[in-house]
């Protein structure tokens, strides 16, 4: 199965952009539909209601993180093995992972609604904002199960060469998404609950289609009878904790983002940044499926024991890498009046908040895609550790830091610069593990 798949063609240029092209313009599709769900609620509900999915993002961190331990650990375990030729024993773990996701996501489930009023009440924000909060999250919690087995089965997908169907399966997602956004909004007025429901539905549905993809058996990874390793979980659970601990801390640092934005600039202020960050959301994408791409690539020549690949995979990565990022500072900067234009109307305060805010904020993209391959190529190679330490540092050590510390010189500027601050200081981190590691894993 694996003959004429890209695990044994020429690592090239045309080859890895051939291959990464479905995988980046995934990603893309599916921030750009959550883009669309802001711009849906911004204008059809209000910018409070906007202001209240900023401030509930950091609870949908805890379902990504769990969602990231699961994809990028066990991917690349699985994928490990099938690069040693061990194919019975990577369908049975895939298979197991796969129900563990299923299992976490019904916990959470009931944690959720559990919880509900806990959840909504700790912001300190206005009784409407608060409103949004509780109508958003009472919805969109029934509908964890399909978020988490979304991106674990994309990645699975992704991970057997089918990438160009992982990409019409987040685009089908995203288009039955931005209609059920305007038919629950618009037409039937149910609020932020219809915002909730079109999110959920979106996933739901490539949810189905991706599942019945590994019920074929001519796939390379397929459902099979599930034969449960305890060591096998562990090292998924301790491979896939950075991206875990980035999600999480991401979520935790995100609170403390607003709650700063929220003294320095109230509720204007964090509707600019969910602008901001939507943004920067929709320019980081092509660095996160590049790597979505890649790591099972980076895992299978590991297990392959191929230096020569890796060798070459890592410097067409970095020079891609490169490019994109430059690229993407110049278009976010010099674009920000049009695409703030496309949230915000230009008289509202927000909208003057967001222009010059993504200005700063923008030079993190010269960076912040070197920091993500660093610690997703530790996580391919099996090195969960030294993955979650650039994690944990960049996102928390470094980001939080930044955003406790630049606003008592630089005010709200200093905000907005926490990023690229974070960013930088990552990036020297990321060089000195990268530089460490290299002789031994042989990139």
């Amino acid at each position: 199965m694996l003959k004429n798949s890209i695990y044994q063609k020429q690592i090239n240029f045309k080859n890895i952009i051939i291959f990464t092209i479905p995988t980046i313009f995934m990603i893309v599709i599916q921030q750009m539909f959550s883009m669309v769900d802001g711009v849906f609620v911004s204008n059809l509900i209000g910018t409070d209601a906007l202001t209240a999915l900023n401030l509930i993002s950091p609870y949908f961190s805890v379902v990504y993180a769990i969602s990231a331990l699961f994809s990028s650990g066990g991917s690349a375990v699985v994928m490990k093995k099938m690069g040693e030729g061990n194919e019975k024993e990577a369908k049975e773990d895939f298979t197991v992972l796969v129900l563990l996701n299923i299992l976490v996501g019904a916990l959470l489930t009931i944690g959720g609604v559990l919880f509900l009023e806990n959840l909504t009440d700790a912001f300190g924000a206005s009784a409407l904002v608060e409103t949004y909060c509780k109508n958003y999250l009472s919805t969109y919690i029934i509908f964890i199960i399909p978020a988490l087995l979304f991106s674990n089965l994309l990645m699975y997908v992704i991970a057997t060469g089918g990438s160009k169907m992982a990409m019409f399966a987040s685009l089908f997602g995203g288009i039955f998404n931005i209609i059920f956004d305007y038919v629950f909004i618009e037409i039937c007025h149910f609020g932020m609950m219809g915002a909730a429901l079109a999110s959920g539905l979106g996933l739901f549905i490539p949810c189905i289609i991706l599942a019945a993809y590994f019920m074929q058996g001519k796939r390379m990874l397929h459902f099979v009878k599930p034969k449960i390793r305890f060591d096998i979980i562990g090292k998924t659970i301790t491979n896939g904790v950075s991206e875990f601990a980035t999600s999480l801390i991401s979520g935790i640092v995100m609170f403390l983002f607003n709650f700063q934005m929220l003294k320095y600039a109230g509720e204007e202020g964090v509707a600019a940044s969910t602008v901001i960050f939507y943004i920067f959301g929709l320019m980081s994408a092509v660095y996160m499926g590049y790597m979505m791409g890649t790591s099972p690539l980076f895992s299978f020549f590991f297990g392959e024991q191929n230096r020569e690949k890796l060798k070459k995979l890592k410097k067409i990565s970095l020079v891609l890498i490169s490019l994109i990022g430059l690229f993407a500072t110049c278009f976010s900067v010099l674009g920000s009046n049009l695409l703030v234009r496309i949230f915000i109307e230009p008289n509202d305060i927000a909208y003057t908040i967001a222009v010059s805010g993504n200005k700063l904020f923008s030079f993190a993209l010269l960076i912040t895609g070197f920091n993500t391959f660093a610690s997703a190529l530790f996580t391919a190679l099996g090195n969960g550790l030294i993955s979650a330490v650039l994690a944990i540092s960049r996102t928390f050590l470094f980001f939080a830091g930044s955003i406790l510390l630049l606003p008592i010189f630089f005010g709200l500027n200093g905000l907005w610069l926490s990023v690229p601050v974070a960013e930088g200081l990552a990036l020297a981190l990321s060089v000195i593990f990268l530089k460490k590691y290299q002789s031994k894993y042989g990139y």
